[in-house]
């Protein structure tokens, strides 16, 4: 599995499906903009519906940090519009409001290294920042539910060290104490603990 970490994110341009809207898009009209990627394996299955709301419970979250959120599968556009059409009480995302992005074929997943043998995308996420740099990446098997307040939580650490210059210790959280990159910074971080 490749690590795109540091690099650029392989740019792609696909139909992606906004509520009932379908529009054509691409990475690159996001750039400027910090935007979380996420892969799942297959629309009307089991485990992606609660990703899929879990995602959008905290889009607001993202939004007031700037951060774009986009899902991508490798069903068509149709199948998305149709699984936002179905209720949540029937297994269905009404109610998703983030773009949910069309992969026939899977080239998208592909291009991101997370294409399972079977032909559907491992549970793949990518925080890119404002450069289309992937600053971030969690790839998780099929039967696996990814975390969405460790995303959040990661889009905190960048912006934070974006910001101040420092880096973010393990499990730190946004108002938490950060590092200056220097011995006698950790040493004190680490004898407050």
């Amino acid at each position: 599995m490749a690590v795109l970490v540091g690099k650029q994110a392989p740019d792609f341009k696909s139909k992606a499906v906004f509520k009932q809207d379908i529009k054509e898009i691409s990475l690159s009209d996001y750039k400027g903009k910090n935007v979380v990627l996420f892969f799942y394996p297959l629309d009307f299955t089991f485990v992606c519906p609660t990703e899929l709301h879990a995602f959008q419970a905290k889009l607001n979250a993202f939004k007031e940090r700037g951060v774009e959120v986009l899902g991508c599968s490798i069903d068509s556009e149709f199948s998305h519009l149709a699984w936002l059409s179905t209720p949540k009480d029937k297994g269905g995302i009404e109610g998703v409001e983030y773009g949910i992005i069309s992969d026939i074929g899977g080239k998208i997943a592909s291009a991101y290294d997370v294409l399972h043998d079977d032909g559907v995308a491992f549970r793949g996420l990518f925080l890119i920042d404002k450069e289309g740099i992937v600053r971030h990446q969690v790839v998780n098997d099929l039967p696996l539910g990814r975390s969405v307040e460790e995303a959040l939580r990661m889009v905190d650490a960048l912006e934070h060290f974006e910001e101040n210059g420092e880096v973010c210790p393990a499990n730190w959280e946004k108002g938490e104490d950060a590092i200056q990159t220097t011995q006698k910074s950790v040493g004190d971080y680490l004898a407050k603990r």
